[in-house]
Parts: structure tokens; sequence; C-alpha cells
């Protein structure tokens, strides 16, 4: 089974990924993380990646598009995919058909996680962790029990990431409205998109994929 998970920043599709691996035995496809693992291993795309970033330059298309040709040659992808956060737009969209199509693989499910961006906004804008042990923690939904103290491992020390402020969260939906989600007319015609509700519990969302795969 070979998906892709589509949905703004912060939608969880991370964490559904996690559970794909864990319960599937799927791989998770990220690109930054297959271009970091290229460029690590001398990989003959990777070592042009590696010159191009330390130009100080935006890696290409047909770049990423090698990277992960490379990625879907080893023999843990036969397994399952998941590729999250690519194709980001109709170009890459239109690169992997091809690729996909010259090694005989194909797309089973593109599942979109929807939400509501305002209550994205909401649940991005308030997280918190631990600067400790990271359990997380939210500024409405989910505060310590005691005030400033990690229900976790007892420390008084919390950390938010610089990018989880409204204004970020919001320019980062506009930018997956303007660039990404133009890709979803491309899949819908190939009959291919769910959509999930991406504001529900994340056990309804996992169960919901889950019935997805399965059908």
């Amino acid at each position: 089974m070979n998906i892709i998970l589509l949905g703004p920043p912060g939608a969880g599709k991370g964490t559904q990924a996690a559970y794909l691996v864990d319960g599937r035995g799927m791989v998770q496809l990220s690109t930054g993380d297959m271009l970091r693992a290229a460029v690590a291993a001398g990989t003959p795309v990777g070592l042009q990646a590696k010159a191009i970033m330390a130009a100080g330059e935006l890696v290409s298309d047909a770049i990423v598009t090698g990277i992960l040709s490379e990625r879907l040659d080893q023999d843990d992808v036969r397994r399952g995919f998941i590729l999250d956060g690519y194709p980001r737009t109709p170009a890459q969209a239109a690169a992997l058909e091809a690729l996909l199509a010259e090694k005989g693989m194909h797309l089973d499910y593109v599942i979109v996680l929807a939400v509501d961006e305002e209550a994205l906004v909401d649940r991005i804008s308030g997280r918190f962790s631990c600067a400790k042990c990271g359990a997380g923690y939210h500024d409405r939904y989910k505060l310590p029990v005691r005030a400033g103290v990690c229900d976790v491992c007892g420390s008084t020390e919390f950390k938010r990431r610089p990018d989880d402020n409204a204004e970020t969260v919001r320019t980062r939906l506009a930018e997956y409205r303007a660039k990404t989600a133009p890709i979803l007319p491309f899949y819908e015609a190939k009959g291919l998109v769910r959509t999930v509700d991406g504001m529900a519990p994340i056990e309804d969302v996992k169960r919901e994929i889950a019935a997805i795969l399965d059908s």
C-alpha cells in the first residue's frame, strides 16, 4: 500500500504516519530525512545536493526526485510507503507520477487531513512542552495538573517552538493553500483522494485512515 498524506502544517500527518509505520510496517518517506541521509551516505544525487546546499542555494525538484528515486530502490519500501511533505506542487506530482511508472509502482490513495484553519491556528499556537522530558501541553486544552510543573518528570522548565505562533502558522497555511492544495485536482481526476477529518481526536483519525486502507 503506497499513499500520500496531505494536509497543512499541524494537521497531524506525522502522528498518523508514525501509527502506520508501527502498525503496518510501512516506510515513511520524508524529503528532508531522505535528503540528509543521501548527503551523509555520499550517494551520487546526495553529493549533488551537498554541493548545492554548500553554495547556499535551494535544492531543485530534479534533485529531490533523484533522491526519492534512490530511496524507492531500497528493499524496505516494498512493504509500502507513506509520502509526507512531497509532492508539494503540481510539477512535483507530475514528476512523481513518471517516477513511479518507471519503477512499476503506483499510488493507492492520497489521504487528505482536512482541518478548520482557525482551530488549527489555536491548536498550534498554544502548544508548549517540557524542556526536560518533552511532554506536550497546551495553553487551553492540556495544562499541567500543577501549574508550572511537568506531570511526567516534575521539571519546572518549559519551552515553545519559535514558529508556533499565530502569525507564522497563518503564513504556513496560506503557503499550503497557494502551492500544495492545487495538486488535489491531479489526484482527484485519478480517483485516489480520500478525505479524513483532521480535527477529530487522534484515535478517530487513526481508525478512519485504517478503514480506508482496509477497504
